[in-house]
């Protein structure tokens, strides 16, 4: 600490008789041009891969608000499990992946202003006679995403319900077209886009819960939220941020 100091002074020292101040090199120096960015890339039409490639709503939106920010974006795939837990211990800056803002996530980790409105329902077999609303989920299998606002929601709401718990949004999905979950328990976008390319699937008008997506951002970085924010509200006048909701949301409301 005492060497640190020592050095401290001797740069202000060197400044001063050079004629400029050290702060604002300390501060360029503290100027993040790239935003790292982590997702859990199986989320359609959020959030998937295509051709080998990142893509959805979430994944445009982002580069879309990194570009109006004049910085560039480093994406990490992970499971959405590890999405908190790594902002928390400073893996990456950014989480983004269709992520509801809950006052739990709150406590340990910053979102930025609401970017689309959501909510879970429940998807199951077209065929499937006995759940006709969210409070028919009592007794039966449900399969929930671990980690996820869904898992948690069913816990607190639906304690009859038999949880089964999975990694991937793709493994809920197909435990009920196998027949080994009765129902699953999701956000509403995902669930409307998988049944419509599975003619023996459908969504239950009723939803179970009205939530918002918001992306997450570590707590140490408040300059960064902000900047989100007022990128978010640019493109949202500049009619950009319509385009991408037209693109990939449209045929997924209802």
């Amino acid at each position: 600490m005492n060497h640190r100091r020592r050095l401290i002074r001797m740069l202000a020292a060197v400044s001063l008789a050079a004629g400029f101040t050290v702060a604002p090199a300390l501060a360029a120096a503290q100027t993040v041009d790239v935003i790292r960015v982590a997702t859990d890339a199986t989320f359609p039409p959020f959030e998937f891969f295509k051709d080998g490639k990142r893509t959805g709503f979430d994944i445009e939106l982002i580069e879309l608000l990194a570009k109006t920010m004049g910085k560039k974006v480093e994406w990490t795939d992970i499971d959405f499990k590890g999405l908190i837990p790594g902002l928390v211990s400073r893996r990456f800056d950014v989480a983004s992946s269709a992520i509801y803002i809950t006052e739990e996530r709150r406590r340990v980790v910053n979102f930025t202003d609401p970017y689309y409105p959501g909510g879970l329902v429940v998807l199951t077999k077209a065929s499937n006679t006995a759940i006709k609303q969210p409070s028919d989920l009592a007794g039966k299998k449900v399969s929930v995403q671990v980690g996820t606002k869904s898992a948690n929601y069913l816990k607190e709401y639906y304690p009859q319900a038999e949880r089964i718990e999975v990694e991937k949004n793709q493994e809920m999905f197909n435990l009920v077209e196998i027949g080994r979950a009765d129902a699953a328990v999701t956000g509403k976008p995902a669930a409307i886009e998988y049944a419509k390319t599975r003619p023996g699937m459908k969504v239950l008008d009723k939803q179970v819960s009205i939530e918002l997506y918001g992306y997450a951002v570590r707590k140490d970085l408040p300059q960064l939220t902000e900047e989100m924010n007022a990128a978010l509200k640019k493109v949202k006048l500049d009619g950009s941020y319509d385009k991408l909701v037209q693109k990939w949301l449209s045929s997924s409301a209802k």
